[in-house]
């Protein structure tokens, strides 16, 4: 994995790249690519690429980027993995492509030289990358459909400047840092910062499946090249076929597709059925002697949330290298400033990621596989069974006019104490009558009507209406699908792409670790959706427990769902302990990032 950026001074009368921004901007992402640093500028000295490399694939200097096409014409920074690489490689090399190195970037070269952004419906990975075309003196943007790697840039009129992190941007001293009103209400709303806002007004994110080309008149509009709510239209199962079994052979097919690296590649290990899968299929794909990291705190110990003992059998039911590491309260209070250092934007989650991706590092391992993305393709969360219901039991009273808020504003006033604690509860009927809105309340950290006491009545009014809530949320809406589908989609293109994949980059590459994600891939997403209608609770992930050989043991492919949780509660003196993603924990991030808050909301 590894940091790209650059700066590309399109507009007239815009000063050159200057060298000392981009060098700060290349090396605040030291971490993301500890293995070699690149420049390269264009002879008229108006474009500059940036990279750090952490190598995965060819570990030699050939794989060194910037990387230029044969002719000169093309030079590309980039970061990711494509999947599909040998395939595609096998095609090009056919059609008469040569190669001198064995990394899977020269391959974006010789497909962009073919068929320009049309190749992007070729490629199956994690990726984002900028392409500079000197013939045509256009950059070209990409980032991957599901959103696993980050691309962010700043535009202000005659500059145009992209990074894999946001905190690189403004560290390269040409961006603007004032903070967005959106991006600070998103978060406080989601416990995550909704693309394509940042915390920052400058800067944005490029959103998943989306290609930008910026050339001397400026960005262009941004272009989709796929979608989520397309994935899971792509393919309709013809009459009486095995939905399930095309499923798990997609997915055996993406864990062996995810094994492809020149390093090690090793497995986060839960005592649950997506890791326990992952691992099972692993070994299956060939893998061996796989080093498995889980996490064990003394304050889980003897309770369902404590991973260790369960993770222990699976590993050795498959083989692994079991790596069992002990977090204590004292190395968390040690690392917690590194940590809000790390976060690139701000979240409620993560930590948990940051501790197994440090026991990963010290382990040894540049690469491991995560089972995030289980739940969404294979309906394992509870919104899969909570939310049609709720939607039924919201609709009607939800349309009425002033109904939601009086119904809480009553409840408030006639039993306080339990919309103290249960605030969601008095707010069943706020927040509009939609599918998509009845997800939010079963998602959301904090209420619309909590962030003026959160934040102050001018921050909040600002970041609500420049948010567009009800926008954000049908954007990320599949409607006309299935219910099951529908929540495939808002769970696929909020909670897992703004909170559980960018935890995953930036708290993994603050340690220099790529996490894989087999279960967020295209081809699994395709394969699962036929599955989807009708699916009955539970169906999915006990698919899943029985995809390897021999199947998980029947225990733990019932063993109720516990989240990949940490003891914050204990840690932070708040009481019993509980999942992250408590209130607390999230005004100790906004003040991190020098938002004061107030209140009790």
């Amino acid at each position: 994995m590894c940091g790209l950026a650059g700066v590309f001074a399109y507009g007239h009368g815009a000063q050159r790249p200057n060298e000392r921004e981009g060098l700060a901007i290349r090396d605040h992402m030291r971490a993301r690519g500890p293995d070699g640093a690149g420049l390269w500028r264009s002879p008229d000295g108006e474009t500059m690429l940036l990279h750090r490399r952490l190598s995965i694939l060819d570990l030699s200097a050939r794989g060194a980027q910037p990387m230029m096409s044969a002719d000169g014409r093309f030079v590309v920074v980039y970061n990711g993995e494509i999947y599909n690489y040998p395939a595609l490689r096998r095609m090009l090399e056919q059609d008469g492509a040569r190669f001198v190195t064995d990394c899977d970037t020269e391959l974006l070269l010789h497909l962009f030289a073919r068929e320009g952004p049309d190749m992007l419906a070729r490629l199956r990975g994690m990726y984002a990358f900028a392409i500079w075309d000197s013939a045509e003196r256009r950059l070209h943007l990409a980032r991957d459909p599901l959103g696993i790697k980050p691309l962010y840039y700043a535009d202000d009129g005659k500059t145009f400047r992209f990074a894999s992190q946001v905190k690189a941007l403004l560290a390269g001293g040409g961006v603007d840092a004032a903070p967005d009103p959106a991006g600070v209400a998103g978060f406080c709303l989601f416990g995550s910062v909704p693309e394509p806002f940042t915390f920052h007004a400058a800067i944005r994110a490029l959103p998943a499946g989306h290609a930008l080309t910026i050339d001397a008149d400026g960005a262009g509009a941004l272009r989709a090249f796929e979608t989520v709510g397309r994935l899971l239209t792509a393919v309709s199962a013809p009459p009486g076929a095995d939905t399930a079994a095309a499923a798990i052979e997609a997915l055996r097919g993406s864990v062996a597709a995810h094994l492809l690296a020149d390093v090690p590649v090793g497995l986060f290990l839960s005592g649950g059925v997506d890791s326990g899968a992952l691992l099972g299929l692993m070994r299956a794909a060939g893998a061996r002697d796989v080093r498995a990291i889980t996490l064990r705190f003394d304050e889980f110990a003897g309770s369902p949330f404590d991973e260790a003992p369960c993770a222990a059998r699976l590993a050795a039911l498959y083989g692994a290298q079991h790596i069992v590491r002990q977090v204590t309260p004292a190395e968390f209070a040690d690392d917690e400033d590194a940590v809000l250092t790390a976060m690139d934007q701000p979240s409620i989650d993560g930590v948990n990621v940051w501790f197994v991706a440090k026991a990963a590092k010290e382990a040894g391992l540049r690469a491991a596989l995560s089972g995030i993305g289980g739940d969404e393709a294979f309906a394992g969360y509870s919104t899969f069974q909570r939310l049609p219901w709720m939607h039924r039991l919201r609709r009607l009273p939800a349309r009425l006019p002033g109904f939601g808020a009086g119904f809480r504003r009553a409840s408030t006033r006639l039993a306080p104490g339990l919309a103290a604690r249960h605030p969601k509860a008095v707010s069943l009927f706020e927040c509009g009558d939609g599918f998509e809105a009845g997800y939010f309340l079963l998602r959301a950290l904090f209420l619309p009507h909590e962030l003026p006491a959160l934040l102050g009545p001018r921050l909040a009014r600002e970041g609500l209406e420049r948010l567009d809530l009800p926008r954000l949320l049908r954007a990320a809406d599949a409607p006309g699908l299935d219910d099951c589908r529908r929540i495939c989609a808002l769970e696929s293109g909020l909670y897992l792409r703004n909170q559980l994949l960018r935890d995953a980059d930036w708290a993994g590459m603050a340690h220099s670790v790529e996490i894989r994600t087999p279960f967020v891939d295209r081809d699994v997403l395709r394969a699962a959706a036929p599955m989807l209608p009708g699916l009955a609770p539970g169906a999915g992930k006990a698919l899943l427990a029985s995809a390897p050989r021999p199947p998980l043991p029947a225990d733990i492919a019932a063993r109720p769902k516990s989240g990949f949780s940490v003891p914050m509660r204990f840690w932070r003196g708040e009481g019993p302990a509980a999942r992250l993603g408590s209130r607390g924990w999230a005004r100790r991030v906004l003040a991190a990032a020098g938002v004061e808050t107030g209140g009790s909301a």
